[in-house]
Order: structure tokens, then sequence, then C-alpha cells
């Protein structure tokens, strides 16, 4: 059976520090001293940075006549080549190499400076050897080592025409030369698929609200002028497209007052275009005008209060309307109310994972209330995910998103295990939020057979960490397992282990944030609909998307997509059967407590009943005491708990998902496209299915139904007898209890429910017969 638990995982942390060899003047880095570093919650790994500069006085060719050069950098068997400058005798680079630790397989580092030739071999125009023993320490915060001038020199060592200039140290990757250098570890990538394996950081833009109020017009001009149009408002931002209901009364002045929600994101690229038309036929509108406004020329509100009103002018719309026409002749004109909310949070992911709840507008964000800091280690187990020259292979990177940052790490190419040790940091403004962490695998490294470049990268697994799980100051360094549902069923695709810390900034204000509603206050005062939240999210998820696939390198639609789960809303049995297992869980703790006081009325335990009887007469000669005693018992409870808490942040439960006993008929339509894409009969057995589990729903319901309309009927006549039996007995019970102290009454009906089986009957009570025979409106259905 797999393990699907989370594991302690053990690294040795860059907080474990040596004291030898820290700043520029350390020598003897291959003798295995370790250096500062501010990245604690990786392993500190070592590369021997090289920073190609430029080169001048280079000799041209002399058959050309001209130098296009390269620089080359060779340590062992791994080489690292710049880009090629044509027709340049002082050639700038300013390219950064990375050579790890582990890759070195000599004690000289050479750099050799060419000049590309059409035919043949390339020109060697000179050389630059550093021996490693005696290249320096560098350890950030210290400032960048300054390139020098070297004077390249032949293959015997002699001083030849033309200088490179040169940095070389050793360092960490905390180093910021880090990210954007070539590393040995990707050797074999070349050109545009080199970006695709560096570590990059993203910020999702910022995305607004547009809210477009349409009013009215005025002076709407149909193109039948034989009868009154019956015009509505089609409103387009980018690819987002609503309309305005049919005006019930057909008039050339129509009045709508509808809102028209959008999502918009900065900078502002898309305009507002509104075009408005006339529904001729069922299946025909005539566009009767249009008009195009700039998202940046409307006001930004950060709260309720109402914006002011404008009128916009439409153009007339069709082939043969000339500019004179579009200016003097058409008069028709929108009446608009717009604005963009800053007073909103955006969602582009599900609130039941939001991330950063903080509204659109700078000027209403609060302080931080904690750091985060995630320290992702490696992975191992990885399976293959392609083939690569006849064998499994697999290029892993991670991308973690909390808020509106976006980390991506870099890749690790054809390695099960990769350690990617790197840090990232995000500021939290609320610690009611989840961090995701998803492992992919690289398909776009610029090195894939022909055909093969539009291929997806691959879903590896997902981490959701909540926030509030994790307790202030402790670094949890822990083994989470990927786990991916596919058809067949759920596979552990491997193991990512992470290094996590939250620190808190201030205990008041992180008390403060646990009695504020987790949205901003507009989202209260204004609400959206159901269905409008979740077209806003799709829409605002796609814009999302469609930025971060722009970056260099871009991040996937795949990647973004699975990253905000944008597939959550969808119809699954797997997850409707978890969901009603979820809710029986929540209600099995009222079942044992019933069954429980079943236990003492039957006195299945004379001991215990006796106990209660006793608590119970205390309680009731001293109601005073109720409230305090049950707080007292949670106080206790909650004492008792905390040495049974979880030591490690919750993770992905396969069996609260319900995945391992989910039938593949299941999978196969959760998998499913939208509309199905599977045969007729099969969609007709999984209808089928689906009827006879909405029937088990259907009679649910419906004897819930059933007995609330009994309730009703006690006072509704509609069985007079059982009405006026009812209310005699409330009239008796109103004088008697008016007569009686609450005391006596409450110890006579305590010690009524408590009594002893010798004193019960098997069969129903009284009151449950009366209120089994009182009418229900079933028989007044079809």
């Amino acid at each position: 059976m797999e393990d699907y638990e989370v594991k302690d995982a053990n690294a040795k942390l860059g907080s474990e520090r040596w004291q030898n060899g820290a700043g520029y003047g350390g020598r003897g880095w291959m003798s295995g001293e370790r250096l500062a570093s501010t990245y604690d919650l990786v392993e500190q790994m070592f590369y021997l940075y090289v920073r190609v500069a430029k080169a001048k006085d280079l000799p041209p060719s002399a058959v050309t006549g001209s130098c296009d050069p390269y620089v080359e950098v060779k340590l062992g068997n791994y080489k690292g080549k710049t880009k090629c400058l044509e027709k340049k005798v002082n050639p700038e680079w300013n390219q950064v190499f990375a050579f790890s630790k582990d890759h070195i397989q000599s004690s000289v580092l050479q750099v050799f400076v060419k000049d590309k030739e059409m035919v043949g071999k390339d020109d060697y125009l000179g050389r630059v050897n550093f021996d490693l023993n005696e290249i320096p320490n560098r350890v950030p915060p210290d400032s960048p080592l300054a390139p020098q001038w070297y004077r390249l020199e032949d293959r015997r060592g002699g001083k030849v025409r033309g200088e490179i200039m040169l940095a070389v140290w050793m360092g960490t990757q905390a180093d910021e030369a880090f990210p954007d250098a070539w590393h040995s570890d990707a050797a074999y990538v070349h050109g545009v698929g080199v970006s695709s394996t560096r570590s990059k950081v993203y910020v999702t833009p910022k995305l607004w609200y547009l809210r477009v109020n349409v009013i009215e017009a005025q002076d709407v001009i149909p193109n039948d002028k034989s009868r009154m149009p019956e015009v509505f408002i089609k409103a387009q931002v980018g690819n987002q497209v609503l309309k305005t209901k049919i005006c019930p009364t057909p008039t050339l002045n129509p009045l709508w007052n509808e809102d028209l929600v959008f999502v918009a994101a900065e900078p502002f690229e898309e305009q507002l275009v509104l075009t408005i038309e006339d529904r001729v036929h069922p299946s025909k509108d005539d566009v009767l005008g249009r008009t195009s406004i700039p998202l940046d020329t409307f006001e930004k509100r950060l709260d309720h209060r109402p914006v002011n009103s404008q009128w916009f002018n439409f153009e007339q719309f069709g082939f043969a309307v000339t500019e004179v026409d579009r200016r003097l002749r058409f008069s028709s004109r929108i009446h608009l109310r717009v604005c963009l909310e800053g007073g909103y949070h955006v969602m582009d992911e599900s609130t039941l994972y939001i991330s950063d709840p903080r509204p659109t507008a700078r000027q209403l964000w609060k302080q931080p209330v904690g750091i985060l800091e995630v320290g992702v280690l490696g992975a191992q187990g990885l399976l293959p995910m392609k083939m690569k020259d006849g064998r499994g292979s697999t290029d892993a990177y991670v991308v973690a998103r909390y808020g509106q940052k976006w980390v991506r790490t870099r890749t690790i190419l054809d390695n099960f295990g990769p350690n990617w040790n790197e840090q990232y940091t995000w500021e939290v403004y609320d610690p009611c939020t989840v961090l995701t962490l998803g492992v992919f695998d690289n398909c776009h490294l610029g090195i894939e057979r022909p055909g093969v470049s539009t291929v997806r990268d691959s879903r590896i697994g997902k981490v959701r960490i909540r926030i509030s799980t994790l307790e202030a100051h402790r670094v949890y360094m822990h083994s989470y397992p990927l786990l991916v549902l596919h058809p067949t069923g759920i596979k552990k695709m491997g193991e990512l282990q992470l290094a996590i810390r939250f620190t808190s900034l201030s205990l008041a204000n992180m008390i403060h944030v646990y009695g504020h509603p987790l949205l901003p206050k507009m989202h209260y005062l204004h609400p959206f609909t159901v269905n409008q939240i979740d077209n806003l999210r799709y829409q605002a998820m796609s814009i999302v998307a469609a930025r971060l696939g722009r970056a260099e390198p871009p991040l996937r639609k795949e990647v973004v997509e699975y990253m905000l789960d944008v597939d959550s809303h969808m119809w699954s049995m797997r997850r409707s059967k978890a969901n009603f297992f979820r809710i029986m869980s929540l209600l099995s703790g009222m079942i044992s407590v019933s069954g429980w006081l079943g236990d003492v009325c039957h006195w299945t335990n004379p001991i215990t009943s006796v106990l209660v009887h006793v608590l119970f007469l205390i309680l009731i000669w001293y109601p005073e005491l109720i409230l305090p005693t049950i707080f007292l018992y949670m106080f206790l409870i909650g004492l008792w708990n905390y040495r049974l808490r979880p030591r490690h942040p919750p993770h992905m439960d396969t069996r609260l998902s319900w995945a391992e006993a989910a039938h593949p008929d299941e999978l196969d339509e959760e998998f499913d496209t939208f509309p199905t894409s599977r045969p007729h009969d099969v969609v007709r057995m999984r209808y089928d299915r689906l009827r006879s589990v909405a029937a088990r729903i259907q009679s649910v319901v419906g004897d819930i139904a059933t007995q609330g309309e009994r309730f009703q009927a006690l006072l509704s006549w509609r069985d007079p007898r059982a009405t006026g039996l009812f209310i005699a007995f409330c009239f008796c019970a109103a004088v008697m209890l008016y007569a009686t102290p609450f005391k006596v009454v409450a110890l006579v009906a305590g010690l009524y429910m408590l009594r002893h089986p010798r004193f019960r009957s098997k069969l129903p009570s009284v009151p449950s017969n009366f209120f089994k025979r009182l009418p229900a409106r079933t028989d007044s259905l079809l």
C-alpha cells in the first residue's frame, strides 16, 4: 500500500554554518569550507561563478576582415557559451555562468575567446586560465566582485592581441547572479530553452472590477422605421461580453438600470465597447450604434459612495455609413455610471484556498501581520514523465503562489531526486490564507523532437499549506507526498521536501485580524451573486494566465490553471461522496451524544445514570451555573486536546477525498470534458446513475419538507380535530406554566426523560403519535 502521509525531512539547513571562509579573503573552497548565508531554510549549494563582461581590441579575421566573437567557458567536461556578436572587435556580453560544485571535474577553469566562422572550425583568438584554489569567496550582502581585464594568451601561454573583462568567484545560491546565470546542470539546453530553466519571480497583474451601470438610452434610431425597436445593450471588455435585458416596452428611449461587472487588469490595454442592438427576430439582432471608451478615463472608487453618471454618444454602425453621417446625423446617446471598484478583492482563485484577501486599492491595505519564509529543498522518488533517448526522464521545477507573488524555481534536468535549495519570502496580511506549491515537468527546453514543442508541462503534484495551522517562529521541515488523480486512480508521483517558517510581527495585530471579516467590506455591503462570483473568477483567472504567459520565461496557462484550481467547480461523483461523508462526520458527534444520552436514559451503566441525575439536579437548583459549566467543559477539552495537536501541517487526505475507493467509471466521468466527449451508451448509463442518486436526495428532501409541513399543520386547521386538540393543550399548558415555577417544570420534565426503563414503554410516545398523524401536502403532489 502506498504511503500518503507527511513525513519529517532530514536536511542540513543553512543556519547550521561553519565559521571559517567568509568574505572575499577566504580561499580553499575546494577543501570544503562553509560560507555564511542568509538562506537559513535551505541547504547551502556551492557554485563557481564566471561573469563574462566584455572584450576589447580583438583581432579581425584575415579572411573576412571582421570579427564575430563569442566566449566559451569550460570546466572539465562542462562548457557554456555566450551569444555570438557579429562584426564586433569590442563586444559586450555581460553573461554569468554558474558551475555546481558537484559537477567540478578539474582544478582549472578555462575561458576561450573564439571567432565564429560560417564554414569550417571557429578561429581561436585566445584564452585565460584560473586555478580554482586561488579563486576568492563571495557572500552577499557583500558588494559584487568587480570585473578585471585579462590579457589573452595563446595555447603555449604567450600573450596575444586582445583583452577580456572577467569576474570569477565562489558563492552559493544566495548570490544575486544565481537566478539569471547559465547553470552547468542545464548544459545541453541551448537557445530559447535556456530561459525556461531559470528561476524567476512573477507578480500577478493588478486586477480591478469594472462596474458598468447601464441607466438609459435616448433617441434610438432603428433601421426599420415601421416598428418600435426592442433594444438591449451589449458591453465588451477584451474577451468578456455581457448583455442587458431587452427593454420590456418597445420605445425610442429605453430604460434598464442594470449593472454589468467585468474584470480589468493594469495596464489597461482594452477598451469598453458598447453596442446598442435591436432584437428584430429571436435569431437576428440589428446593431444600431457603437461606442468605445478607454478604461483609464473612469473614476476609481474605494467605497460604496455613488459616482457621477455620464452621457456618451453612439456612432452609427454599418458599412455604408460615412464619417459625415457619424458626426452630424447620428445623435443617439447612452447614460452610464461607470467606475473601477478598488474596495473589492478580485478573486482569481477559489475562496476555499484564498491566499490574499486584500482589496485592489493600495490605500485600503493594512500592515502585514507576519512573514512567511519557504525553503524549497528538493524532491525524492519522482516518476519518469517522458521518454528521452529511449529512457524515462523528468525535468522538474516548482511553482509557488501566495498573494500577488508567484515564484518558479530553476529546472533540474533529467533527475528523479532534484535538489533546488531555493528560499523565498512573502508578507502575510491574513493568517487564514493558503500557500500553494505545484511541481511540474518542463517540456519546453528547446531540445524536444519536431512537433513535440506544443505539449503542455505535465503536472507532478500539488501541496497546499494553510498559514493559520503553523505555529509562529517554528521551522517545519517535512516531506509532502505529491498526489495526482488519474483516470486509473490515485497515484503518488514522488515527495516534495519543504522547510517553512511563519514569523508573527505583532500578536495584537494577529488577534485583531481574527475578529475582522475575511474579505473587504464591499463584499458585504454590495455583494455579488454566486453566478457573478464564478464568472468573474473565471475571467480573472484567464487574464492572469494570459499576462503571466507573456513573461520571459512564460508561466504557462496549464500551470496557472492547475495552481488556481480552475476545474474545482466541475461535477464529480467522487467529490459528492467526499462531501456527503464530511457532513456525516460532523453529524457523528451529535449522533454519539444522542446515543450516550439514550444509554443514560435506559440505565445501561447505572453509575453514569446516577451521576447524570445528580448533575441535572444541581443545574436545576443553580441554573446560573449552566453557561459557566459549558464554557469550562470546552476549556478543559481544549487543554486535553493540546497534547494531541497535529505536529505537521495538514495535507491531501486520500480517504477524506474518497480517492482510494473511487470507481474507475466515476474517475473517467470526472476527467470527461464539458460538454461530454464519451459515447452515447456511456453517457446514458451515467445519466441513469445520476437519476438514481438524485432520487434518493429527492426522497430525503421530501421527508424534510413533510416534517416541516406537519409543524405548520399544528395551527393551520387543515386537520380541525388535531388543531383543536393542540390549541386546547397549549391553553392548559400556558395556565399550568404560569402557576408553576420554572424549576419545578424543568425538574419534572428532566426526570421524566431520564426515567428508568422499568417505567418506559416500547411503543412510541403520545406526542410522537400525534405529530405523525398530522397532514402534510404530499397528498397534493402530482
